[in-house]
């Protein structure tokens, strides 16, 4: 199947549509933004009797979700990264994560994604609070057809889990033959001066960063978690013996997530020189994209620019947080 030309939440609508299709205990809850996940009106007019739509008030969706899958349904529900998180943190910890619950929970919009509507809107920190909860599974995918894999694994395993979902169209990386396992990182460009360490919206600039450097002398092996819990050690470190240098790049605080979770691996087991990009401990705010690539340094020329300066000089980086 083709999804060069959808968009990521059109991707996410017909596949959910796909399972809803098959079976009848698969649910959709909206808290009053399906038209923003994509399911309205997608599954609004195709299943209107597993359609549930919360309104504001993303807490009570998470508990209908945490109802509906104790008693064997397949509940997906999906809101703006910071309301399916940060807002509904202790219920999703006690009523999904606790009690062990088939929930299926989508942050859409992760990150500097989300923009246009500023600071209260913007989630910098889900990777970092969903990896810290017990029992969860935590996924960040890169194109649609990943994307599309994710969600078939997601809704063949028994367990709580938390999605990123970018909404835009994302060109894609890999194709319909694409097979996710979370206990698996993917190597999308190799090479031994540097280790580039990407997940979710920002694998497409580190991927157009590394073929800039390799024409340029610098060879970056490029490694792409999906799953940044479970975390594959083994591929990680790997790599970082080899090159004695990482870079790591996430549309997210470098404190906790994707940047937290590969230092904390290398300090245990093979200390290396990280530097960390992303947001340096900020609350987001209206803006572009490229200001947020601007103001924080790691848009695609500051991904390759740390790369050079990690691979050439092996200084210890420290970042200002």
């Amino acid at each position: 199947m083709n999804f060069h030309d959808m968009e990521m939440r059109g991707v996410y609508a017909k596949t959910l549509k796909e399972f809803m299709d098959k079976n009848p205990n698969v649910v959709c809850l909206e808290a009053d933004l399906g038209k923003s996940s994509g399911t309205v009106p997608e599954i609004q007019e195709k299943h209107e009797n597993r359609f549930i739509e919360c309104g504001v008030s993303e807490a009570n969706m998470i508990c209908i979700a945490a109802g509906l899958a104790k008693e064997g349904k397949i509940p997906f529900c999906s809101s703006f990264t910071s309301f399916a998180t940060r807002r509904v943190y202790d219920q999703v910890t006690i009523s999904v994560a606790y009690a062990n619950n088939n929930v299926k929970i989508v942050g859409t919009a992760p990150g500097i994604t989300n923009g246009p509507n500023g600071g209260t809107h913007i989630c910098f920190e889900d990777l970092s609070i969903m990896r810290a909860m017990p029992n969860m599974h935590v996924y960040s995918p890169c194109d649609p057809y990943e994307l599309r894999s994710v969600l078939n694994h997601m809704m063949g395993e028994h367990q709580p889990t938390y999605m990123q979902l970018i909404r835009l169209k994302v060109d894609p990386i890999f194709n319909g033959q694409y097979q996710f396992d979370p206990n698996k990182a993917v190597i999308l460009h190799n090479g031994d001066d540097v280790t580039l360490v990407s997940t979710g919206y920002m694998t497409q600039f580190a991927l157009k960063a590394a073929r800039d450097l390799a024409s340029s002398g610098t060879g970056v092996d490029l490694i792409h978690y999906p799953s940044i819990k479970p975390f594959d050690v083994e591929t990680l470190v790997k790599s970082a013996r080899r090159t004695q240098a990482v870079v790591t790049v996430e549309n997210q605080n470098i404190i906790g997530g994707l940047g937290g979770a590969v230092c904390e691996t290398l300090s245990e087991i093979h200390p290396t020189k990280v530097m960390r990009l992303g947001i340096t401990d900020q609350f987001g705010e209206v803006a572009t994209q490229q200001y947020f690539f601007d103001k924080y340094g790691f848009g695609p020329e500051h991904i390759a620019s740390a790369c050079r300066k990690m691979s050439k000089t092996g200084a210890v980086y420290q970042n200002k947080v």
